[in-house]
This record gives structure tokens, sequence and C-alpha cells, in this order.
């Protein structure tokens, strides 16, 4: 992916906000606050993550940032949204695999590179959860029942997005395991249908599974990273019960296509000075999400190695043909 830079004229000094600083060129855009679109619904791990930023980077010098939920169609009410917004650098979109994921699975015409890259700033490793009443004493056991009785564990999941693509990797790596989806639009719901047990099975983000583990109205199965975390010491990864891979929401910024390059340095150094802050890594580190910069260009190449990753598994799988 090439950043694409478009002239701007000079705008009457009255309109404008003007934000120098040390390691980006001065940018102007014509706002004071530039809104932030989280495309899932308020009280989700997004939500919460980004809501964290708007709140460091509002403290800082230059222009402030509001998060807008646009929940919606698994997150592409939201997408398109930002990929027809101004490319004037007041619109920012926070983005994750959904966007290669939605893609994929022919819920919209565009992926990633319909848009800028300005910085991932977050890594989140998925939670296996089940409802509380869950009958199987671990993973093994749910994998068992979904290869002898496939299609009837009822698992929540956002279909077409990553909460879906998930599952779908773990039943490629365990040949005949075939779950029941059942759709939902988004975390909230979905946990409030595992807490009231009208399904089985579905990822969990940490702090709601750390909170709910203990209380006994959810069960953690399963870690989708390389190491076991330190909020479930005792649950084992993926990798340790013979599933081979891991699954983690990684989390950046992104603005419309045609935003001009100063802009998205002026954005990107912004998000850096925030990522940096010490303060926000520890409210992070509380919701298990730690902090994994990348700047634009760095950030462009690891969004097109996960789409090679993404589309070579739905070919295999039967979601994608080119």
């Amino acid at each position: 992916m090439t950043l694409t830079t478009t002239a701007r004229g000079a705008l009457a000094a009255a309109a404008m906000t003007v934000a120098s600083f040390s390691s980006a060129q001065a940018a102007e855009i014509p706002c004071d606050t530039a809104r932030l679109i989280v495309p899932w619904g308020a009280g989700g791990g997004t939500h919460i993550i980004f809501s964290l930023f708007e709140e460091t980077i509002n403290k800082m010098d230059g222009p402030n940032v509001q998060v807008v939920t646009i929940s919606g169609q698994g997150g592409n009410k939201g997408a398109k949204e930002a990929k027809k917004a101004k490319a004037d650098g007041c619109t920012l979109f926070a983005i994750h695999q959904s966007a290669i994921v939605s893609y994929l699975a022919g819920r919209v015409d565009f992926t990633w590179d319909a848009f800028e890259p300005v910085a991932q700033v977050t890594s989140t490793p998925e939670v296996i959860g089940a409802s509380g009443d869950a009958p199987w004493p671990d993973f093994k056991a749910v994998i068992a029942e979904a290869k002898e009785k496939p299609n009837t564990i009822p698992l929540g999941a956002t279909l077409g997005s990553t909460s879906q693509f998930m599952w779908l990797l773990i039943e490629d790596e365990n040949e005949g395991a075939k779950f029941k989806y059942i759709p939902f639009d988004g975390t909230k719901q979905r946990v409030t249908a595992l807490l009231a047990g009208t399904i089985k099975l579905g990822t969990v983000n940490i702090p709601t599974a750390e909170k709910n583990v203990k209380q006994g109205t959810l069960k953690a199965y399963a870690i989708a990273a390389d190491e076991r975390l330190p909020q479930f010491p005792d649950v084992p990864t993926l990798k340790e019960l013979g599933t081979d891979m891991t699954y983690s929401l990684d989390r950046g910024i992104m603005v419309p296509k045609g935003t001009p390059k100063d802009v998205i340095a002026m954005w990107t150094d912004i998000f850096k000075k925030a990522a940096e802050n010490e303060e926000l890594v520890e409210k992070l580190a509380v919701k298990g999400t730690p902090v994994v910069y990348r700047g634009p260009e760095d950030y462009a190449e690891w969004f097109a190695d996960e789409y090679d990753a993404h589309e070579k598994v739905a070919i295999k799988i039967g979601m994608f043909k080119k």
C-alpha cells in the first residue's frame, strides 16, 4: 500500500486548528475535535480502549478526539461511514482484523487498504469463554463433542467477523469439529447471552472474563495466545491443548483515503505520544491489553501480511473464492 498525499490550499485561520509537533510537520485541519469512529457498540472492548486514548489525547496539546460509536452490520456500518468521510483529518477510524474478515466473507466490497494507516496501538489475545453452566470439563471435551455431534453446540459470534473467524480456524485445526453459530451484532450482546446460558461458547475480552470467572458466571477454557496470561495462570493456551494457533485483536487507527501526508504524520505523532503515556499503558494493562505500536509504513506492511494469512485460510475453508 502506498500512502496518498493530497495538496491542500490554505483556509481561513478562524476555521483552522494548527498543531505543531517536534517529530511531525505542522498540519492544519478544519476542526478543533476530530471524531474517532468506533464501528461497534458502547461498552465493547474497542470502545473501552479508544475511550482511554481519547482521555489521554485530550490532555495533550493539539486537536482533541471524540469517540463516536456507529454500531451495526458487524462493524461495517461504521466502516462505510468512515470510508466516505472527508479526507481532511477530522475523521479517524478504529480498525482491527474485522476489516479483513468482513471483506473475505462478502459483507463489504472493501478492506483495510480503502483507508490510510496512521498507527497500530494495541494487541489483545482472545479468551475462549463459556457460560457458567457449560457441561464440558475442559476445551478438549468441547472439541470432542463438536466432532461427535457437529453443528449442535450453540456458539455466539458476529457472522463474518473475527469472533466467527477464530472459531472457523479452530474448526480447521480440528478436522470434523463443527459448531452451531448464533449471530450477535457485538461483544456486549454475546456476553449477555453467555451469562444467560442461551449460548454455551463465545470469545470474551479479558476484563469481562476475569470478573465473571471469579464469580462463577463464566468459564475460561483456553487463551488464544503464545503464553498463558497473568490474569489466568491456570488457563492453558490453545497450543497447549493441541490446537496450533493464536488469535488476537490488533487495534489501530486509520483515516479516509486521500488524507494529506502531513495530517497523517500529525495524528501518527499524537497516537505515538499517547501510546507512550505511562498512565494509559497501566490502564490498558488492567484491561488485559498491552500496547503494541507500529507507525504507518510498518502498519501497512503488517496489514498486508495479515490479509494474506486470512485470505489463505478463508480460501481453504471455502469462505472466499478469488
